[in-house]
């Protein structure tokens, strides 16, 4: 499908760091753009989840993998948040997401990596969201193990990220698109070849689909996991309690 050859794990986590500063200012138009604007949509389905998961509650939020911070600023405008945490590995990134989250008292941002969350305390949070993020890291177990850690008793962990598609005829289109469009959009938004371009399709493939990543979820001691599905399995949301 493409050329490009996924980075190893040991220089995984420094490529997709590197990467990740260099198009960070463009990064949501990019999203806008690819997704046709519909990633607002499945970020609001996180709110919703969190919303009718805790009626009248005050939670305290851990928004990993933040990005530019589109999920934190929706975590921050709920009635049941008191206080969010926004934590990303890429500076320039956490950068973008510092600046949208200006005079929120609520809000706090930090770098950090979701592999080795050593600044917080176990069951420290209600409520721990991913968005397109848990692809990127270089040890997946870890990362849902240390989800698994920070969060409460009775906390929940919603992750959204890319899916597989099961209807073989759909899964070509959505490969054709992925793989061959999605990148060339990259290039157009940034104005030159970008290697990251190339990742985020290739990144996919080797994640696991949405049945063997309920399984993870599950292996880390996650309850009660479900899932679901987007566009046909193209994006699917998980959630899970730490009982």
């Amino acid at each position: 499908m493409t050329e490009f050859k996924m980075p190893d794990t040991q220089v995984k986590a420094e490529f997709v760091r590197t990467n990740f500063d260099v198009i960070a200012s463009k990064y949501d138009l990019f999203n806008d753009l690819n997704s046709f604007f519909l990633h607002r949509m499945w970020k609001n389905a996180i709110i919703s989840l969190i919303q009718n998961s805790f009626p009248n509650t005050s939670l305290d939020c851990l928004d990993l993998c933040c990005g530019t911070g589109d999920i934190s600023v929706r975590l921050t405008e709920m009635n049941l948040s008191r206080e969010v945490y926004s934590v990303d590995f890429s500076e320039k990134m956490l950068s973008v997401a510092k600046q949208r989250l200006t005079g929120i008292a609520k809000s706090k941002q930090e770098i950090g990596d979701a592999t080795n969350l050593k600044n917080f305390p176990d069951a420290k949070f209600d409520v721990v969201t991913v968005g397109f993020g848990l692809r990127n890291v270089d040890n997946l177990d870890k990362a849902l193990s240390e989800i698994h850690r920070v969060l409460k008793p009775g906390g929940l962990f919603i992750n959204l990220d890319v899916g597989k598609v099961k209807n073989p005829l759909i899964r070509i289109f959505a490969d054709f698109y992925f793989f061959k469009i999605v990148p060339v959009l990259g290039y157009l938004i940034w104005g030159a070849k970008n290697d990251m371009f190339d990742y985020l399709p290739v990144s996919s493939l080797s994640y696991p689909d949405q049945d063997n990543l309920k399984s993870m979820f599950e292996k880390q001691k996650f309850q009660l996991v479900e899932y679901k599905n987007f566009v046909f399995g193209n994006v699917a949301m998980h959630w899970g309690r730490k009982v």
